[in-house]
């Protein structure tokens, strides 16, 4: 049972982060505000690290510097996917890679899940598939899903989830070292990636506090689910933490008055389904 609330917990803060990461974009580019978010986040875990008191071990550092790389190329990845292609494609499909892939390596690592937990997750991939549809355009779309936006969609999906799969596989007892490591080594590569798109700017003022914000919800969202696969399966835990979208829509609907779609109505329906099913099949 905790590893499902530390899931869920990492699922609202990464949907929290997503929602004040597109308010902070309303005022900058979204690459300003991971320029400010990243490296807040890897100052927070190497203060906090050293209380922790574990020991600092490589292997550990290993995994977490290469979910670092992985999750920060997808966020290049993704945005460049989302300013130049369908939105309505790109977002379902990255979602549905996101949840599906570590579940599939999970099971095939041998993880073993009961009928009731099969059918949780498969209402998890069906509710993030549902929740992170866009609303159609009452016109045709302008931006066509290339095969270059294709392979960038693709990109995306397989890094984050690969960013879950690399972090299940940090040993229990590393304390928060794998973060530090994690979180330097996608600050290191988002700032490259700025350098070399010339987006190398700080965000606006009026979107410096949110990107602060995202920062710390990043925070929180990679720490519990370091401890979230550390006490529970991979498969598990990353159908759950994939359900962040709704966290994300749920909040734009309470905070913006935002509408949503059916089908998001829906997704929204699914995910509490999902977690319900999931919390009493464990």
């Amino acid at each position: 049972m905790l590893s499902i609330l530390l899931a869920l917990t990492s699922a609202v803060a990464y949907g929290a982060s997503d929602f004040v990461g597109g308010l902070a974009s309303r005022y900058s580019r979204a690459m300003s505000v991971v320029l400010i978010a990243y490296p807040v986040s890897f100052i927070i875990f190497a203060a906090a690290a050293p209380f922790v008191g574990q020991p600092i071990e490589l292997t550990s550092l290993l995994w977490g510097a290469a979910s670092g790389v992985v999750m920060a190329l997808a966020t290049v990845w993704f945005y460049s996917a989302m300013a130049q292609g369908p939105m309505n494609v790109i977002s379902p499909l990255t979602a549905v890679i996101v949840t599906v892939l570590p579940v599939v390596v999970g099971l095939f690592l041998g993880e073993q899940l009961s009928t009731g937990s099969l059918i949780g997750v498969g209402l998890a991939v069906v509710a993030v598939l549902l929740v992170s549809r866009e609303p159609q355009l009452p016109y045709p779309a302008t931006r066509p899903f290339t095969a270059r936006i294709a392979w960038l969609t693709i990109g995306t999906g397989v890094g984050m989830a690969l960013s879950f799969i690399f972090t299940n596989q940090i040993p229990e007892g590393t304390g928060l070292w794998p973060l530090v490591a994690a979180r330097g080594a996608a600050s290191m590569a988002i700032i490259l990636a700025a350098v070399g798109s010339k987006q190398l700017a700080l965000p606006h003022r009026k979107a410096l506090l949110l990107a602060l914000m995202v920062g710390g919800f990043d925070v929180i969202a990679n720490g519990a689910m370091l401890f979230a696969f550390q006490a529970g399966l991979l498969s598990i835990g990353s159908a759950l933490i994939s359900l962040y979208p709704a966290i994300t829509i749920a909040l734009a609907m309470l905070v913006l008055r935002e509408k949503t779609s059916f089908p998001q109505v829906v997704g929204l329906v699914l995910s509490a389904s999902a977690i319900l099913t999931i919390s009493l099949t464990q």
